[in-house]
Parts: structure tokens; C-alpha cells; sequence
């Protein structure tokens, strides 16, 4: 399985850094997927994580790679369908930051449960989902550093389109994610824990 994994992962990495729309751009959105392989890899004999989290991190590497090629504002298939539903902006980059939610928070769940850091799944979703927005406004404050030391690459990076609450949209999306996935991951991710033991 690791190996579909790790085919996947290359192939859509080679494919998102041919001919990207700016390979600087392309490098930022792209880095968090590479420190992602490099953590799996550094963690996966002695930390391996549940099926169910390899494969929703895997599917975030992907969204991060198509971003990166394209530019979150600016991939087609999302400007294909904005008049479907009567958007006036490309989505990608809010789908970008519902899965920076939904798929750390399955991530933390996962590191809370085994660690046993916290054992009541009150205190254990609400800890999770505080993570989780702490996360997304961790890389909104990295976006913005980014942003003022690169100059004119910052719109295609930020992917803003315009629209002055971009920034809190990204963390409300990040907020949508993390809770969608406890209601409607947890019970999956229960029953894979329980393999590992």
C-alpha cells in the first residue's frame, strides 16, 4: 500500500512542477507536502499512522500540488464550474483551507488518542478543533510574511481575488473542515485506532 501511496505522491508532484504557472509560487504552495514526506518517512517505523489518516494526508499533498501547478486562484476546473453555482471567484483555495482543517484534525485526533494527552473526547474534539485553528492561523501569518518579503509573486500566492476577508473566510473554512471531519471521521478513525493496538 505504501508504494501506491508513494506512486501517487510523485506522480502528481512531477506532473505540478512541469511548467507551473510561477516556480516560485509553485515552491511555496508545494513545500508543506514535501515536510509532510519527510516527516511520514522519519516517523513511519516507529509512529505509523492509521490507513484512514495516510490516505487524507495523501489527498491534501494532492491539493497542495495542484495548487501549487496552477495557482490557488487559477486552477480550471474550479473556474469551469464558478458559473455553475454562481460564484464570482475560483474556490480551490476554500477548498485548500477546508482540508487544512478537516485533515490536521484527524492528525491531532490521532496523536491525542495514542499519546492518551487527553482521554475525554470532549475536552479530546475541542482541543482538536482549537489545533486546528491555531494551524490555519499559523499559515495565514506565514502567507502574509511571505507575502511582504516576495513582493509581486504575493497575489497568486495568497490567492485573495479580491476579496478583503479572505483571511478570516480561510479560517472559517479551516474551522467548517475540523469539525466536519470529527462528526463524520470519527467513528472510521475509531475503529483503525483500535487495530493498532
Amino acid at each position: 500500500m505504501k508504494y501506491i501511496w508513494l506512486g501517487i505522491y510523485f506522480a502528481v508532484l512531477i506532473w505540478s512542477g512541469i511548467h507551473p504557472k510561477d516556480y516560485f509560487v509553485w515552491f511555496l504552495e508545494v513545500f508543506p507536502a514535501l515536510i509532510g514526506l519527510g516527516l511520514l518517512a522519519a516517523t513511519y517505523q516507529k509512529f505509523r499512522l492509521t490507513p484512514l489518516l495516510y490516505g487524507l494526508i495523501l489527498i491534501h499533498c494532492v491539493i497542495l500540488m495542484v495548487g501549487g501547478h496552477y495557482t490557488y486562484a487559477e486552477v480550471p476546473l474550479f473556474d469551469y464550474i464558478k458559473p455553475w453555482f454562481g460564484f464570482e471567484r475560483n474556490n480551490y483555495d476554500r477548498l485548500g483551507h477546508f482540508a487544512q482543517g478537516y485533515i490536521p484534525a484527524i492528525l491531532a485526533r490521532e496523536i491525542l488518542i495514542r499519546l492518551k494527552v487527553v482521554t475525554r473526547s470532549n475536552w479530546r474534539n475541542f482541543i482538536t478543533v482549537a489545533i486546528c485553528l491555531a494551524f490555519s492561523a499559523f499559515y495565514e501569518l506565514i502567507e502574509w510574511t511571505v507575502a511582504l518579503l516576495s513582493g509581486t509573486n504575493a497575489d497568486d500566492f495568497l490567492a485573495t481575488q479580491g476579496d478583503i476577508w479572505d483571511t478570516q473566510s480561510d479560517m472559517a473554512m479551516a474551522l467548517l473542515g475540523a469539525i466536519c471531519a470529527l462528526l463524520l471521521l470519527a467513528r472510521v478513525h475509531d475503529r483503525q485506532l483500535a487495530k493498532l493496538d
